[in-house]
């Protein structure tokens, strides 16, 4: 019997919730996502209603996660650290409480209601959930990146993993009585998390050294003759710099593949889509343009900036319904396991 089975969550009402309790759900997250995320939630006010509502509350969960597991509030990293053990019995817990919800089960917390809701509307395996609380078991462990896959089996599961389960949350388009496909479309929705999450990485490899977390691999490290320990030093700058354009280039295949994507997209989802990609493959741009600076304060676009993209992309969702809906996805990008291929089944009504 696993420790979520143990716990003794009372079922209040059942999951998913009516449309009342959704609608508190979803209002507290989209405060949430305001605060912790400009990004993402400027792009999310594209979605259509309902999708929105999903979408923020699989965000809110994720995000809710993240500050546990890292000792955040909003995405900001509180003073001090945490010990190790108390690290990994919180990540206990919210595996513990998120099982419960996924399997029916409200706990009165609403980031796991949240979730709980998502899931079983949208059919998410739990597999997906499992997947994330994954990524940050390798932070609570203090696993060390050796190569330049391990980074990406990271970021697989702090990030693709998301980029899964929200394209089954949108639901993929049928055109002219045939569907996309799934598989693909779910590997282009990973792939777009995992250039999120390397920009991430990127921009945050000061702030990261500092908590005692490094994401470049050993090998890139030893090369440049680096200490993990010390990549946060300002006498690393320069070599953070290289390091961080390493990992911008490594992700732009992966946003380029994440845009063909677009077409197996409900067009308001597209455009959403479209918008955070712009947005975020924005961030690399002003890293890469501040170079060895870029980590004197943190890396973000401006409103402006985020408004221009949105533009971009009603262009690049009208292209993507008039361009071939076929395409080779680049063999030598990282792949999803396939031991998720059961969990792809279609789970809106926007494909049967």
């Amino acid at each position: 019997m696993s420790f979520a089975d143990r716990l003794d969550v009372p079922i209040v009402g059942g999951l998913p919730f009516e449309k009342r309790e959704r609608a508190a759900l979803a209002a507290e997250a989209e405060a949430t996502i305001a605060q912790g995320s400009k990004s993402f939630a400027a792009a999310a006010r594209l979605f259509d209603p309902e999708m929105r509502v999903s979408a923020l509350m699989l965000y809110a969960w994720c995000r809710h996660c993240d500050d546990v597991v890292d000792d955040q509030i909003l995405g900001f990293r509180q003073p001090g650290r945490r010990d190790r053990a108390g690290d990994r019995a919180r990540l206990d817990e919210l595996e513990a409480k998120t099982l419960a919800a996924v399997r029916g089960r409200s706990t009165g917390e609403a980031p796991f209601d949240a979730i709980g809701d998502v899931a079983l509307r949208h059919e998410l395996p739990e597999s997906l959930l499992t997947a994330h609380l994954e990524g940050f078991r390798m932070d609570v462990d203090g696993r060390v990146y050796e190569v330049i896959e391990d980074t990406l089996d990271y970021c697989y599961r702090v990030a693709g993993v998301v980029g899964v389960m929200m394209a089954r949350v949108m639901g993929i388009r049928v055109e002219n009585g045939s569907k996309f496909d799934l598989t693909l479309t779910l590997d282009r929705a990973c792939d777009l998390g995992m250039a999120f999450q390397l920009t991430n990485i990127a921009r945050d490899i000061v702030d990261d050294g500092e908590a005692g977390r490094v994401y470049v691999p050993k090998t890139w490290l030893d090369a440049a003759g680096v200490p993990g320990s010390a990549i946060h030093h300002p006498r690393n700058r320069e070599a953070a710099a290289v390091f961080a354009l390493r990992l911008l280039d490594l992700a732009e295949p992966y946003y380029a593949s994440a845009s063909k994507g677009l077409a197996a997209l409900p067009p308001r989802a597209a455009w959403a889509v479209a918008t955070a990609l712009g947005v975020y493959r924005e961030i690399g741009t002003v890293i890469r343009r501040r170079g060895s600076q870029a980590w004197d304060d943190r890396s973000s676009t401006s409103a402006a900036t985020k408004f221009l993209h949105a533009f971009k992309g009603v262009g690049w969702t009208m292209g993507s319904r008039v361009s071939s809906r076929r395409g080779v996805r680049p063999p030598e990008l990282w792949t999803r396991p396939r031991l998720l291929e059961l969990g792809d089944a279609p789970t809106t009504g926007l494909s049967a």
